[in-house]
């Protein structure tokens, strides 16, 4: 059983890459965003489309088990490894007080919305307020990704989104770890103490300061050329340490992505620096176009009705819309540039991993029924499908602004 576990593993490993190189190519060529090809790729090929038509022994070919899920949450602590190369702990300090309004927006407004306009389509507190997590998270890998095609990583816009999503993903760990103590608990919303929530939320915050802090001062001194001279030991340790760091996370209850970024900055300055980030960028290659993909081919299409249709409608309009007035109008103001705030709120929009675990803790603690998990999950895909098309076109404007004002004005 191992062993064809290992080969179905490794077949769908080849089939998800090469269906999201393939369609890399052809997106490129086309003049759209690269990830938005690797997601559908995976949706193409994946178990509930073309994967289901290529059948061996009663098997299908490409299945998405466990381990190739784990292969994806390793891609995104890749990610936002390098991400974190990408900003030093000062510029994160800089940025502190916008990120933390940003990403506090982020989660309070979406919560909030979500609550309440599910409250009126007449669901009971509880499923309302699974709903309402599942909207709060950010999952930032894919704007990252548009963001290092376009060469704007250091923007201003792109710290600000990097910053308020780590403030965003904190908060809404938190959230997801309340919610998720009523949903298994006996007493349900009505013993729900307020003290308990802030204390939650503080535990979250204090272990992410701590973890930041830690980082800076330890990291650079463990990864240094100093102690580790043979060929590919730095690049080695480095790699320990932010899964090390994702590991620490992921016990405490944040997102292991956290422990990665938290990491990638503390290495932001070092001497290794460039080493690392050549190290990375090629590992990137491998491990992001697989991470986009196998997100698409978990998108289960088939059993979707009209009625969740609908319901799916009003979840993406609330997940779009919170995010862009929670994150792009105090962006805006902030920044003090109307484009800039605006793609705050665009790149701030795609969900992720935490809306898929918060759909999946509500139905298997039996809240949530096989419809609302399918529309949360059409949440997921929709938004992470609509964010680096919308942040492509809001970048080719700026473009062709730049271009335009480059010309010389015609002569008359």
């Amino acid at each position: 059983m191992a062993e064809e576990q290992f080969i179905e593993t490794i077949i769908g490993v080849g089939i998800l890459l090469f269906a999201a190189k393939l369609m890399a190519e052809l997106f490129l060529r086309l003049k759209l965003p690269i990830v938005l090809g690797e997601l559908l790729a995976g949706i193409i090929v994946g178990p509930f489309a073309l994967g289901a038509f290529f059948i061996v022994d009663g098997h299908q070919v490409l299945q998405i088990n466990d381990e190739i899920k784990i292969l994806g949450e390793i891609g995104a602590i890749v990610i936002l490894f390098m991400a974190g190369l990408e900003m030093t702990p000062k510029e994160f300090l800089r940025g502190g007080k916008n990120s933390f309004i940003v990403g506090t927006l982020g989660v309070v407004i979406p919560f909030f919305a979500g609550y309440g306009v599910f409250q009126l389509f007449g669901f009971d507190a509880l499923q309302s307020m699974l709903i309402a997590t599942a909207l709060t998270a950010t999952s930032i890998a894919i704007s990252i990704q548009v963001l290092s095609e376009f060469g704007k990583i250091k923007s201003p816009e792109a710290r600000l989104i990097i910053g308020a999503a780590v403030v965003d993903d904190i908060l809404a760990i938190a959230v997801l770890s309340v919610v998720s103590s009523i949903a298994i608990g006996e007493g349900g919303v009505e013993a729900l103490e307020i003290s308990d929530v802030a204390f939650t939320i503080l535990k979250v915050l204090a272990f992410f300061g701590i973890m930041l802090i830690v980082a800076v001062i330890i990291i650079p001194k463990v990864v240094t050329p100093r102690l580790w001279k043979a060929k590919g030991s730095v690049e080695g340790i480095a790699t320990a340490s932010f899964f090390g760091a994702a590991a620490i996370a992921g016990i405490i209850g944040l997102s292991p992505i956290v422990g990665a970024f938290a990491v990638g900055m503390a290495l932001s300055t070092s001497k290794v620096f460039e080493k690392i980030e050549t190290y990375i960028g090629k590992i990137g290659l491998i491990f992001a176009p697989l991470f986009f993909a196998i997100i698409g081919a978990q998108v289960d299409l088939r059993a979707v009705s009209w009625e969740i249709l609908g319901l799916s409608g009003v979840i993406i309009v609330i997940a779009v819309a919170t995010k862009l007035f929670g994150c792009g109008l105090p962006a805006m103001v902030l920044l003090k540039n109307k484009s800039q705030g605006l793609k705050v709120g665009i790149g701030m929009i795609s969900r992720g991993e935490v809306g898929l675990i918060v759909a999946g803790v509500g139905v298997t603690s039996n809240i949530l029924t096989s419809d609302v998990y399918s529309t949360i999950v059409i949440m997921v895909a929709v938004t992470t499908i609509i964010t680096p098309i919308w942040m492509k076109v809001e970048y080719r404007k700026e473009q062709r602004k730049d271009a335009n004002k480059g010309q010389p004005e015609a002569s008359n």
